[in-house]
C-alpha cells in the first residue's frame, strides 16, 4: 500500500545508490522535504556478504546505526576525556543499536559469507551523503607520499600500489587480490 503523504517516506521507492559491495538509500531534505531545516537524515544501508562502509568520519555529525538483519564488525577509534584514543571493536546483531560520536572515525562491516547486512543510520544533520563524510581513501590521497611514509616509518614506495584518486568511496567490499 503506497500513501502519498509528507510525513511518509518509501525507501522501498527510492533508487539506491549502487556501489561495489552494497547498496545505500537515503532521505534528506532534497528528497524528502519535510526534513527541511529539521538537521535530520536517514539512511539505510545494505552490504552484500564481505561488503564494508569505508572507514570514515563526520566533522559535522554524530550518528546512530540500528542493525535491521545480519551481524556486523564495528570499530570506533576517538579520543576520550583520559585524553587517549580508545579503538573499540565488536561485533552486533539484528536490534543492536551502536553510537558512533561525531568526528569519532568509524566503520562497519558484514562478517558473514552468505547473508547480506541491512542498517539503518540516523544523522543529526541534514547533509546528503557522503557530503559530511571524510573517508579513509580521500583521506590518504590528499596527502604527499613522502608524509605517508614519514607518518608511517616506511618507505614512500610502500604507497605505490595506492590508487591516486581523491573520491568518496563509500561502500566497497574485502579485496581478495584476485580482481
Amino acid at each position: 500500500m503506497t500513501t502519498d503523504h509528507p510525513y511518509v517516506f518509501h525507501f522501498s521507492e527510492a533508487e539506491p545508490n549502487r556501489l561495489d559491495g552494497g547498496h545505500i538509500r537515503g532521505a534528506h531534505e532534497q528528497n524528502f522535504p519535510i526534513l527541511e531545516n529539521q538537521r535530520g537524515s536517514v539512511y539505510l544501508i545494505h552490504l552484500d556478504p564481505g561488503g564494508i562502509r569505508e572507514p570514515h568520519w563526520h566533522p559535522s555529525a554524530w550518528e546512530f546505526n540500528f542493525v535491521v538483519s545480519g551481524h556486523a564488525r564495528w570499530t570506533v577509534l576517538g579520543t576520550h576525556p583520559d585524553g587517549a584514543y580508545h579503538n573499540d571493536l565488536f561485533e552486533v546483531g539484528p536490534s543492536d543499536l551502536v553510537f558512533a560520536p561525531q568526528g569519532f572515525f568509524h566503520y562497519f562491516e558484514n562478517i558473514s559469507e552468505t547473508e547480506g547486512l541491512d542498517v539503518l543510520v540516523v544523522f543529526n544533520t541534514s547533509t546528503r551523503e557522503p557530503n559530511d563524510d571524510i573517508g579513509i581513501v580521500g583521506t590518504l590521497n590528499s596527502l604527499p607520499r613522502s608524509v605517508l611514509a614519514a607518518s608511517f616509518g616506511v618507505p614512500v614506495s610502500a604507497f605505490d600500489q595506492i590508487p591516486d584518486e581523491i573520491k568518496p568511496v563509500v561502500i566497497t567490499r574485502h579485496y581478495t587480490g584476485t580482481e
